[in-house]
């Protein structure tokens, strides 16, 4: 069952997480994303893209301007806030309401976007690579995504052992530079420093990572664990993605970071209708 959390957001906000699933859109702005890269580089179409997911049910936009795709080449901070702040500004002149998460490493990246509107930091390094992204959210009083991307561990140890003592060491990190708990959100991080079987046995077990006290997100949307298995390119991997969604939220994710909104909004309404039983409707 799924534990309750308040987030707490800027101006006076706060993400509720619980037994409503939660889906996060994606809204890349990069050339070469493995699964939309081009797709929303201007920003009428960035604008377009972001009006849609909401209206689909996303309570979350997930905003990335490097691609972090295997083989990928790293994004200069120049480069990245050419990209996203266009887009950032925009949403805010726009006045479309809705809750923003930053996908960057970079602590000058994440400063930048919290000041222009971002309210959460996704950090695909787990605050390992850049220690002063900590000290960014802990200033803006940002709540951070924390995910794993090991490639040093002992691949001989129990894989979600490994992710619990990652983990450990991302919240320290987070906790000495003055993040609060309630403003951390864990991440398994689906395909990031993991072979294929892997991934599988981290979705079958992640209630285990529940244990360690804080929200989880999920974010297998079109990856290649999907892909490779049903041998489809990344934009046929709707029905997969749908699949791991669903799984991942029956074993305790709050956040569901996707692609395709609507549908994986649909699965989810029936699934936590199964499992909590359905609203009550007007008859």
């Amino acid at each position: 069952m799924h534990k309750q959390f308040e987030i707490p957001l800027a101006n006076n906000r706060k993400l509720t997480l619980g037994p409503n699933p939660v889906v996060m859109g994606i809204l890349n702005v990069t050339p070469d994303s493995f699964s939309d890269g081009g797709d929303h580089l201007s920003i009428d179409n960035a604008l377009t893209q972001t009006r849609e997911m909401i209206g689909q049910g996303a309570a979350i936009i997930d905003i990335g301007g490097e691609s972090t795709r295997p083989g990928g080449a790293e994004t200069s901070a120049q480069d990245e806030l050419d990209r996203i702040m266009p887009v950032l500004e925009a949403i805010q002149r726009e006045q479309i309401d809705t809750i923003i998460s930053i996908d960057t490493y970079k602590a000058l990246i994440a400063d930048q976007a919290v000041q222009t509107g971002a309210s959460i930091i996704n950090d695909v390094y787990g605050l390992q690579r850049d220690p002063e992204i900590a000290d960014v959210a802990a200033l803006h009083k940002a709540p951070v995504i924390i995910m794993h991307w090991d490639n040093v561990r002992d691949t001989t140890k129990d894989i979600i052992s490994e992710m619990r003592r990652y983990f450990e060491a991302s919240i320290s990190i987070a906790s000495k530079a003055g993040v609060p708990d309630n403003h951390i959100i864990l991440d398994p991080g689906f395909g990031f420093g993991k072979v294929f079987a892997e991934n599988y046995e981290i979705l079958r077990r992640l209630e285990e990572l529940t244990e360690l006290g804080f929200p989880i997100l999920s974010g297998t949307s079109r990856k290649s664990m999907i892909g490779k298995l049903l041998d489809v390119p990344p934009k046929q991997r709707g029905a997969g993605t749908i699949a791991t969604s669903v799984i991942a939220y029956q074993n305790g994710a709050h956040i569901l970071r996707v692609h395709d909104v609507r549908e994986n909004v649909d699965a989810l309404r029936v699934t936590s209708a199964t499992m909590y039983g359905p609203p009550k409707l007007e008859s």
